[in-house]
């Protein structure tokens, strides 16, 4: 039992720690429209991993690196008349191509590819958790000083720059956020399902909360239930923790879904 404690301790604070993120991110993510931005963060990752590969750089180095061009990228070709999701669809087919395409040629990077698709939260050592805690405080503080601006620009952008709200601005802020989620959050569920670790507790919530807050706090409650539920369950069924972490996010999302079906009453506006 000891044992299994100090295995899967540290990967359950890392996981705690990541759904402070991981609830304001996906609300918001879900209020701005744009929760195809995780899975086209998700996809361009890849070319991150395959360049660091070959320049035998730390993964997340080059995931970070990448992540920080996407978002300079979207910044750049921001435009009135090109919808986001189209924008965020020509990004990520053209990053996950160049990716595959660089992988089809490096051959000797396959192998790592399934750690870096799925994650591994259990690979997680307490000598990574300060640097992590420190990291995400740092970008939690952040998002609490521009939280009141990015919800003004949810509800009614242009409302929100006639009051004097930098939405260019703040548009930056939440990319750059997100994009640091999408570093942080490799290790946990890898890159396949970063997206679904910001998007499920939120849409579960949705269904749940009553106010902006109360969605927030449910994201909280469930995207934590998902990570311990999840996490334990991929040490006493050896499998990968991120397939665990998302598929229980899922079924809660269901049962809450069926629950309400079946139930009328219990139903949110």
């Amino acid at each position: 039992m000891l044992e299994w404690l100090q295995l899967l301790l540290p990967a359950w604070i890392m996981g705690t720690l990541l759904v402070f993120l991981t609830a304001p991110l996906g609300c918001l993510m879900l209020w701005r429209r744009m929760s195809f931005f995780a899975d086209t963060m998700a996809h361009g990752t890849l070319l991150g991993v395959a360049i660091a590969g070959i320049l035998h750089l730390p993964f997340w180095l080059g995931v970070g690196c990448l992540a920080a061009l996407l978002v300079g990228i979207l910044w750049i070709l921001h435009d009135s008349r090109l919808p986001n999701d189209a924008l965020l669809a020509l990004c990520s087919s053209t990053l996950l191509c160049s990716g595959l395409l660089v992988i089809q040629h490096v051959p000797s990077l396959r192998p790592e590819l399934l750690s870096y698709l799925f994650g591994d939260l259990l690979s997680i050592e307490w000598a990574d958790l300060p640097i992590f805690a420190v990291v995400i405080v740092a970008a939690l503080i952040i998002l609490y000083r521009s939280w009141s601006a990015q919800i003004q620009i949810a509800i009614d952008p242009d409302i929100a720059m006639s009051e004097g709200v930098n939405a260019k601005w703040q548009r930056l802020i939440f990319m750059l956020l997100l994009a640091l989620f999408t570093v942080l959050a490799l290790r946990a569920v890898g890159s396949l399902l970063m997206g679904a670790l910001l998007v499920i507790p939120a849409l579960s919530a949705r269904l749940l909360a009553h106010s902006p807050k109360q969605m927030v706090l449910w994201s909280f409650i469930l995207a934590q239930l998902g990570v311990s539920i999840g996490l334990w369950s991929s040490a006493a069924l050896n499998i990968s923790t991120g397939l665990s972490i998302v598929l229980f996010m899922a079924l809660g999302f269901a049962l809450i879904f069926t629950v309400q079906k079946l139930f009328p009453r219990l139903k949110t506006n």
